[in-house]
């Protein structure tokens, strides 16, 4: 720890189904100005795909939100949006998929992983091409769904059959039953090169296997044992349809265990199956210098680092903002502590990839909800009793004590 607490800088996610970035960026501040007033304070909100990074890429580059109907996740139209960037990155849309198809657009009682639909991330898609734009950047994650992105395959134009020659049904649960794909009538743009396509995702997410979307996060959206074994074996159908008839240009990769391909319910595979390119989130939010910020630099002039997310646990190391965080940090030997809505299973383990402490936000029982809808306020008072600890803390090590 520094000898003084002067510089801090504060670069978390957001809560889903919660908080955004900006908001959690917002609160830590008020936070540490409460316990070190004299603190020069600097906050960088990071996107990882999910909620909030069209709305954050948009206004760090000057750019401007498109409002939007679609289809949601269970059919059903929901208010949805992408961005138009500014500055130095005009020309480049970004289409954020949870914004269209996120699990918190699936009511409780209606999370079915197999009827989910990702068909409102291709109607999204298919906006954006046409305001001109030559770039569109599809951040994966938060989704609530398992489709395989077949869903926004659909909405761009692609039929997707089976043997008798029928379409397909919305929802992962007909995976299985997909015989071939039919790209005629795919998106022009897309179709002759004139919009690229990038998804900015987790790299760990892959689409079949032990370790496939399936198994990994068809639970957390509401699968049984037996849908999940549904699932698993549709996704392995979908990959060997799409390795067939992908356009030419992807017919190499490895839609079952290429890096990426399970990100969002398996959308990455899909979307690779036109031509997507599928890029580590950070290298593509952050390293591209697309949101105009510098990290690195940040990290490198503070004395300690503070990050957060919904939720620590076990996959926190897995490409979460709190891990790409700390292991820039170690870097430049700035240490790191890390702040969450909830401490889950696993929780310990993200200390072996730098972060130096963790703490919850919630200091009495409370329910859920309750948690939720106070969790501007926890958050402030967490990062206020942290600081005050670290501070103590600080006092205590440059203290003489001669006399002893």
């Amino acid at each position: 720890m520094p000898a003084v607490l002067q510089r801090i800088l504060i670069a978390p996610s957001g809560f889903k189904e919660s908080l955004d970035a900006t908001v959690v960026a917002r609160a830590i501040s008020a936070g540490v100005r409460r316990a070190v007033p004299g603190a020069v304070v600097k906050a960088v909100p990071l996107v990882d795909g999910g909620e909030g990074t069209a709305a954050t890429l948009a206004a760090s580059t000057g750019g401007m939100l498109v409002e939007r109907t679609v289809t949601g996740p269970v059919g059903t139209p929901v208010h949805s949006h992408f961005a138009l960037l500014g500055g130095s990155a005009e020309g480049t849309a970004v289409v954020e998929m949870a914004a269209a198809a996120g699990l918190r657009l699936v009511p409780r009682d209606q999370r079915d992983p197999g009827q989910t639909t990702t068909y409102g991330v291709g109607e999204l898609i298919a906006a954006a091409a046409g305001t001109g734009v030559s770039n569109i950047l599809v951040g994966c994650g938060d989704s609530g769904t398992s489709d395989g992105g077949m869903g926004a395959l659909q909405a761009l134009g692609v039929r997707v059959l089976d043997a008798g020659g029928n379409d397909i049904a919305l929802g992962g649960a007909h995976l299985g039953q997909v015989d071939r794909l039919d790209l005629a009538g795919l998106h022009p743009a897309i179709a002759d090169g004139r919009v690229r396509l990038t998804l900015a995702l987790n790299p760990h997410n892959v689409l079949t296997g032990e370790r496939g979307v399936a198994r990994v996060f068809g639970p957390q959206k509401g699968a049984t044992p037996e849908q999940v074994e549904h699932l698993a074996a549709g996704f392995s159908n979908w990959a060997r349809v799409l390795r067939r008839d992908a356009v030419e240009d992807a017919r190499a990769t490895d839609f079952a265990t290429g890096p990426g391909t399970g990100a969002s319910g398996g959308l990455g595979a899909g979307l690779a199956a036109i031509g997507a390119r599928l890029v580590p989130r950070f290298d593509a939010l952050l390293d591209s210098g697309l949101a105009g910020i510098d990290l690195d630099r940040l990290i490198k002039g503070a004395d300690l680092v503070i990050t957060a997310e919904g939720a620590i646990d076990f996959q926190t190391p897995k490409g979460k903002v709190p891990a790409e965080v700390a292991r820039r940090a170690a870097l430049y030997g700035v240490p790191v502590v890390a702040l969450a809505g909830t401490l889950g299973q696993g929780a310990r383990d993200v200390h072996d990839i730098g972060i130096d402490a963790i703490a919850s936000i919630v200091s009495v029982p409370m329910s859920l909800q309750d948690a939720v809808e106070d969790g501007e306020r926890l958050l402030v008072e967490a990062t206020e009793r942290m600081m005050r600890t670290l501070a103590l803390g600080v006092s205590m090590a440059s203290a003489r004590h001669d006399d002893w």
